[in-house]
């Protein structure tokens, strides 16, 4: 079996591009058992994911998770599917496309923009084919997380790391590795939370909540934790709130090892028991709603803060499509493509090579 994929079929005097790819978590095919069986079979085995030694994890993925957590997320996926299909995937679309917008307005329209999903498809190296087959040179990865954490931006690097090992002449490839204290982040995220007081008035908490991790990977050096406080402390700067008037939490803990604390839930069980009035919740770790956002934390989280006594309860919305945070995502992204050629260039390696083949010159 050959080690490497054939190659794309050379293009004489083609023109070499610049490209940019934007990797979200990703996401079912559709909200179905067996959709989400085939998608959690991927995401669970990364060992990125799950660190527990491979025999013993088959195992357990295998013979339980695989037979009895599907069916209960694919209600939950049923919850928030949309008729475009999941959430996140509609918006990350939307954020490609109009990042491709925001690069051409720049001076930039040479640039190629596409997206992929980590998990589920696209998937990255499917993109990775297509860029270098529509005559990418070169990429910048853009995985979608503003914390940088060893089970998310770390595994989108091993799998394009992978496809380059697979890949006989591979694209030259640049990463943002994070954008946890990104001041267009920041201000779009608060501007977000703004605008919606501005409507709504101003809760007496805003809980800031964050995907939750194994407390094991902060003491092996993962620098997640602290990259979600300085995203919260930037946030609450921002916004003017004291240091009473915000609380940083994790949610989605699995299992019955500790995770990074406080928990999202009890927090919120907590302040219901308080007699809390009104608890506003972000989620400044993901700049597109899915369903961490819109069933966990809009909908299972705000029953168990009512149904601990407390009054209301508010979900602000993720960043998604706005211009802000497009702005902000296209200067983000301009930055970390600067010395490459922005303009498409032939390939002068192209007649040569064509040449070898036989072709005539």
């Amino acid at each position: 079996m050959p080690r490497y994929a054939p190659e794309p079929a050379p293009k004489h005097g083609a023109f070499r591009r610049t490209a940019v790819l934007l990797v979200n978590l990703g996401t079912p095919e559709a909200p179905t058992r067996s959709a989400l069986r085939r998608y959690l079979g991927e995401f669970l085995w990364d060992p990125r994911i799950v660190e527990i030694p491979r025999p013993i994890w088959w195992l357990i993925l295998n013979l339980f998770v695989l037979n009895l957590r599907p069916a209960k997320s694919a209600a939950k996926y049923a919850k928030i599917w949309l008729p475009e299909g999941s959430p996140l995937k509609v918006h990350t679309e939307r954020q490609a496309t109009l990042l491709k917008g925001w690069l051409g307005e720049a001076g930039k329209p040479e640039v190629a923009v596409a997206w992929a999903m980590r998990y589920g498809q696209p998937s990255i190296a499917s993109m990775l084919d297509r860029l270098k087959a529509e005559g990418a040179e070169r990429v910048l990865v853009v995985p979608a997380y503003p914390q940088y954490a060893a089970s998310s931006s770390g595994s989108v690097m091993d799998d394009v790391a992978d496809w380059i090992k697979r890949t006989r002449n591979p694209l030259e490839v640049r990463f943002v590795k994070h954008f946890h204290d990104d001041p267009g982040y920041i201000a779009s995220v608060a501007a977000t939370v703004r605008e919606y007081w501005a409507e709504h008035g101003r809760p007496d908490t805003l809980l800031m909540s964050f995907h939750g991790l194994p407390r094991r990977s902060l003491d092996l050096g993962d620098p997640y934790y602290c990259e979600c406080q300085k995203t919260g402390r930037l946030i609450a700067e921002n916004l003017g709130l004291a240091k009473d008037q915000y609380q940083i939490t994790f949610q989605s803990r699995f299992g019955k090892a500790e995770w990074l604390k406080p928990y999202t839930q009890a927090t919120l069980e907590a302040l219901g028991h308080a007699k809390t009035k009104r608890v506003d919740v972000i989620c400044p770790g993901f700049v597109a709603d899915c369903l961490e956002t819109l069933e966990e934390i809009a909908m299972d989280c705000k029953g168990d803060f009512l149904s601990s006594g407390g009054g209301e309860y508010h979900y602000i919305a993720a960043v998604n499509e706005r211009p802000d945070w497009i702005a902000a995502l296209g200067s983000l992204v301009s930055s970390h493509l600067g010395g490459w050629p922005l303009t498409a260039s032939r390939d002068a390696q192209a007649p040569e090579r064509a040449k070898a083949l036989g072709a005539p010159s």
